[in-house]
């Protein structure tokens, strides 16, 4: 329930602050007093579009701040909890509109997006303007006043979930398929390449080794002249390891007598003796294996390149080629597997659908028996709204669970009759603009038990109607705040009468400066208005005895 509504700098009100109650409260003047303006600024508060033309002359930016109270098991407590905004009991919703078109939202003082301020908003207020009856005649708001009445809301979450599934497996299915296709017109050339790469047999690091090698034979001849020269400089009459054997054996016989001072020269002409025999036969090892072999170096050749001709062919580096024939080879066990995923592809479409259709099926017979207790709950509201002879009924359309929506197989159309006699047709096109408000308050007050506690707003819903009409409209209003809050801007006498509180709003003018008011009336200040409602500018004694009788039946 809306508490407290805080206006400042919004259009003509400069600063407001009032306090509501519950029950139907009233809210009357004169043509552009403002009255509109109290359900924009609602409006703004409650995530409605901004717009720069709201803020008023002079000022910076506007603010509106709705406080509401609410119950533990509303719908808005959910979502607070979701987004893990802290509230206790109270929910308090602001935004800060400024003139360069920008605006910031918060909700209990945790800054939020406009769409996050919207949802909670329209989970605390139902705001209907003067042509917001409209939405009667649209089929999706149909359907969903039948879900609401029904109360099966999560069930029809559910199924879109089952549906989103359901078209999710169909699109792997088609995937699968085409790629299935595309793969099997590829099998040959698969085949192919496959049987060119198991032929080469690539290896890992190969072409490194194959380039070493190429390197070697191809350089072998001159290695070998090389390594015979430094073999005759080692083996010659002047060879290194004859000088050093030489010198190890003078420095051996003087040894003992040098007082160890010799013992790490001779260990290292020992050392150096070893290593150049070592030398020597790793030189002998290095010469018998240089031997120049062009067959080798054809071999090698042919090889590196074929590597290298496969490689490029492939678009990958040499070492990948190993990997590539690995690819291949799968894509090629893909095939062959393909049925089996394919079969698996077309179970899981199958059973996606059966259980999209077991749903569809019960929510759909949920839906007819919900609209036919619905029909029968608005044709007693007819009555009491003199619609006399009216008739109302859901007609629905079903279309085969294959070619279902996300909400169904389901579609509905209000049909209507104003006259006895007369032949229903849709809503839209049998009732006038009055006649279409009255059914639309009908449908609220059938639909009230099933809905949480919204603070209801209507604006001027009682136009085109007047006389007893309008009364019994205002009975209705008053019927659908028992369980709750209506808000109801009006110009007709009887709604007016039929509020629990009311609210005179008026416009002053003090010079240059243009200004709301909002006051809310006593019982005495009631008659008067209510008297002024009905006579005019001059106020009767008359029309106040009139209104004296309009309220007495009411208070």
């Amino acid at each position: 329930m809306l508490v407290n509504l805080s206006i400042r700098n919004i259009v003509l009100i400069e600063k407001l602050d009032l306090t509501w109650r519950a029950g139907l409260c009233t809210l009357t003047g004169e043509t552009g007093a403002g009255k509109s303006i109290l359900l924009d600024a609602l409006a703004l508060a409650t995530g409605a579009r901004g717009d720069a033309g709201l803020v008023r002359s002079g000022a910076d930016q506007g603010t509106v701040i709705a406080a509401f109270d609410i119950a533990e098991d509303q719908l808005v407590t959910q979502i607070m909890q979701e987004h893990d905004i802290p509230y206790e009991g109270q929910i308090i919703l602001r935004r800060v509109q400024s003139k360069d078109g920008r605006s910031r939202a918060f909700i209990n003082d945790t800054p939020v997006s406009v769409n996050l301020l919207k949802t909670v908003g329209s989970a605390l207020v139902e705001i209907h303007g003067q042509n917001e009856s409209q939405s009667l005649t649209d089929g999706p708001v149909q359907l969903s006043l039948i879900d609401s009445y029904a109360g099966h809301q999560d069930k029809v979450h559910q199924l879109k979930e089952k549906y989103v599934h359901l078209k999710e497996c169909e699109e792997q299915l088609e995937l699968y398929k085409n790629a299935s296709e595309r793969a099997a017109a590829e099998e040959d050339f698969l085949r192919y390449s496959l049987e060119e790469l198991e032929k080469l047999d690539p290896k890992e690091g190969e072409e490194e080794k194959l380039s070493d090698e190429r390197t070697l034979l191809m350089n072998s001849e001159k290695i070998a002249g090389y390594i015979a020269e430094a073999l005759a400089l080692l083996e010659g009459d002047k060879a290194l390891h004859s000088a050093l054997n030489g010198a190890l054996r003078q420095l051996e016989k003087i040894a003992d007598q040098a007082a160890g001072r010799l013992d790490t020269t001779i260990t290292a002409l020992e050392r150096a003796v070893i290593e150049s025999d070592e030398a020597q036969t790793q030189l002998h090892d290095a010469s018998r294996d240089m031997v120049y072999d062009p067959q080798r170096l054809e071999q090698v050749e042919e090889r590196l390149f074929g590597l290298k001709a496969l490689a490029r062919k492939h678009g990958v580096q040499v070492d990948q080629l190993p990997a590539t024939k690995a690819m291949l080879q799968q894509q090629l066990d893909d095939i062959k597997s393909g049925a089996d995923r394919l079969e698996e592809l077309r179970k899981n479409v199958t059973q996606a659908f059966s259980e999209y259709k077991v749903m569809a099926l019960s929510i759909s017979k949920t839906r007819l028996d919900a609209a036919e207790k619905l029909d029968k709950t608005v044709m007693k509201e007819l009555e009491p709204l003199k619609l006399n002879g009216g008739g109302f009924q859901t007609a629905f359309t079903h279309v085969e669970p294959s070619t279902g929506s996300a909400s169904g197989i389901d579609s509905v159309q209000f049909m209507a009759s104003t006259n006895p006699g007369m032949p229903s047709g849709p809503i839209s096109k049998i009732a006038s603009g009055g006649e279409l408000a009255r059914f639309m308050l009908a449908l609220k007050v059938a639909l009230a038990e099933a809905s949480d506690p919204l603070t209801m707003v209507f604006d001027e819903v009682d136009a085109g109607v007047g006389g007893a009409v309008a009364e019994a409209v205002g009975s209705r209003l008053k019927l659908l705040a028992e369980s709750g809050q209506v808000l109801v801007v009006t110009h007709s006498p009887q709604v007016a009468a039929c509020g629990n509180h009311q609210w005179l709003i008026s416009k002053s003018v003090d010079g240059d400066n243009t200004m709301t008011r909002v006051d809310e009336l006593s019982t005495q200040s009631r008659e008067e208005e209510i008297a002024r409602m009905l006579s005019g500018a001059l106020v009767t004694e008359e029309a106040r005895a009139a209104a004296v009788r309009l309220l007495g039946g009411q208070l």
